[in-house]
């Protein structure tokens, strides 16, 4: 099925709001791209290594190291000579953040690139070398330090909606370990963060999330949710906008803190992408949860004037515990205007605490 124009699509949002996606022909071409992920076959997501177990398989690897592992989680000093000390037992070190640390604000700001391997329109970090992009990133995340400290980020399609079924009908398709594991690698060796992002189809949020648990009982990993394609029972990705609510949100964040509390892990960054104001309903009833950073990430596509708008709409009445995040498009935004600059997305108030560039 052919994805909508933003036009038609726009009648999704709330009643008598404006169209959040100013773009018609190029926000078409990049959902029609995503709504095709079925019929280019699962190719698509092994692109950057390993084989698919089927659209509707979990991806159930075990990641590198244990729960509870990090780069920055030490074992004990070693004496003088180089062995371990004996006599007294080891005191564990409690996991921390890749850059130090168990709390991710206000002491970092969190910068970085979205995408899928194989899929260069559905983002950055799909393009080229994992690693150079990795690279960029961190180049970029300096960039947007203004008083904190820059925590680069690695958003990685984990979950894809399709336009077809599959097999158990949920429209999605579940990126294969390998491709994650890649992925994780790459974050921990920049001392990053790698984030899942989930785009549901017809599934259901929470056993997505579940699915990818053996990744987010380490320190590094966290959720990106992406509610634009997050169907009811009769809804076809492509071709209307996803929903999703406060309650809804509050179920995944206190699964995620069920697991920090568990492991001991740092604080974990739960995302949640929104483009329009149909997308996240009840906000209100959204609850934040124990070492759970919520962050209300403003999406669409336009120039600088109207992504200001965007965000003012999407900010306006901010729950209280919520963090803000703001998305970035190099090809799209400059379509007939520009990309906006650094200094003119620290300008926004709230000041952005995640920004993402797809």
């Amino acid at each position: 099925m052919a994805a909508r124009t933003d036009a038609e699509i726009s009648g999704a949002g709330a009643a008598g709001s404006r169209p959040v996606r100013p773009a018609p022909r190029a926000q078409a071409s990049r959902r029609q791209l995503l709504a095709a992920t079925t019929a280019a076959g699962l190719g698509l997501l092994t692109a950057c290594g390993g084989t698919s177990s089927g659209a509707g398989s979990a991806s159930r690897a075990s990641p590198p190291g244990k729960p509870g592992d990090s780069a920055s989680a030490g074992t004990g000093a070693p004496d003088p000579s180089g062995s371990a000390s004996s006599g007294r037992p080891k005191k564990r070190r409690r996991p921390e953040l890749p850059r130090g640390g168990r709390e991710l604000f206000p002491h970092y700001r969190l910068v970085g690139f979205c995408g899928l391997p194989g899929a260069a329109a559905l983002g950055r970090l799909g393009t080229g070398d994992p690693v150079k992009r990795a690279a960029e990133a961190e180049k970029v995340a300096h960039s947007y330090a203004a008083g904190r400290e820059p925590l680069p980020v690695l958003e990685l399609l984990a979950t894809v909606a399709n336009s077809s079924a599959g097999a158990d009908g949920t429209y999605r398709s579940r990126t294969p370990a390998a491709t994650i594991r890649r992925f994780h690698r790459v974050a921990r060796e920049r001392r990053g963060l790698l984030l899942l992002n989930i785009q549901p189809g017809r599934a259901p949020v929470l056993d997505e999330v579940k699915a990818l648990r053996d990744w987010l009982v380490h320190p590094d990993v966290g959720i990106a949710l992406d509610p634009e394609w997050e169907m009811g029972p009769d809804e076809v990705p492509g071709d209307t906008y996803g929903h999703t609510d406060g309650h809804e949100l509050t179920k995944v964040a206190r699964y995620l803190s069920g697991l920090v509390e568990k492991h001991d892990l740092p604080e974990k960054p739960l995302v949640f992408h929104q483009v329009a104001t149909s997308v996240v309903g009840k906000q209100s009833a959204l609850r934040p949860q124990p070492g759970v950073a919520l962050i209300k990430s403003a999406d669409g596509i336009g120039s600088p004037g109207l992504k200001r708008g965007t965000w003012h709409e999407l900010v306006d009445d901010l729950p209280d515990g919520l963090h803000t995040g703001f998305k970035l498009f190099y090809e799209e935004d400059a379509e007939g205007s520009r990309l906006m600059t650094p200094k003119e997305v620290l300008a926004l108030r709230p000041q952005p605490e995640y920004v993402m560039y797809e």
